[in-house]
């Protein structure tokens, strides 16, 4: 599809396409539920370690599975958070700030799929728990922990993939 095909619909038309479109996404197992940023971005992520050389084979986790969302055939565990901006979405499961309990390892590595407004994948971040626990922020509203995509960030984690080096 392109952009003048987009633009000649009308409202209803468009509404009927973007349905289509979500079904079909769903019916290749490209996304599992209404968060499609989020699906898109594991199943991109999967896809992209299992295509890829060197990369650990990745497979997805059970439906339902809390705080993970796949699993390395060595049996490391992957949490992947996806993004149009620059704030992931929030991590659930551990203590609040100034808690003086160390928290429980929820995961051995993150993925960060960093996407365009257009949902054009621009990078793919991994993270190990360790940086993970150095980065991550409060969210006082929804009293949870997420990371905020900063350029220290990306610089101090192992860049899997980045559209910009690839000359796109």
């Amino acid at each position: 599809m392109n952009k003048d095909f987009i633009q000649s619909l009308n409202s209803e038309e468009l509404i009927f396409t973007y349905g289509s479109v979500i079904n079909e996404m769903k019916a290749r197992g490209m996304i599992r539920s209404k968060n499609v940023v989020g699906d898109l971005g594991e199943f991109l992520a999967i896809d992209y370690y299992c295509k890829t050389k060197g990369l650990p084979k990745l497979q997805p986790a059970p439906a339902g599975t809390k705080n993970i969302d796949a699993i390395s055939i060595n049996g490391d565990r992957y949490s992947i958070k996806s993004t149009t901006g620059n704030v992931t979405g929030v991590f659930y499961g551990l203590n609040p700030p100034g808690s003086v309990e160390l928290d429980q390892q929820n995961f051995e590595f993150l993925i960060i799929c960093l996407f365009d407004t257009d949902f054009s994948l621009k990078r793919i971040n991994e993270i190990s728990w360790g940086h993970f626990l150095k980065y991550k922020r409060w969210h006082s509203r929804m009293s949870a922990w997420n990371l905020t995509i900063t350029k220290d960030l990306l610089d101090n984690t192992k860049t899997i993939f980045n559209r910009s080096e690839m000359g796109s």
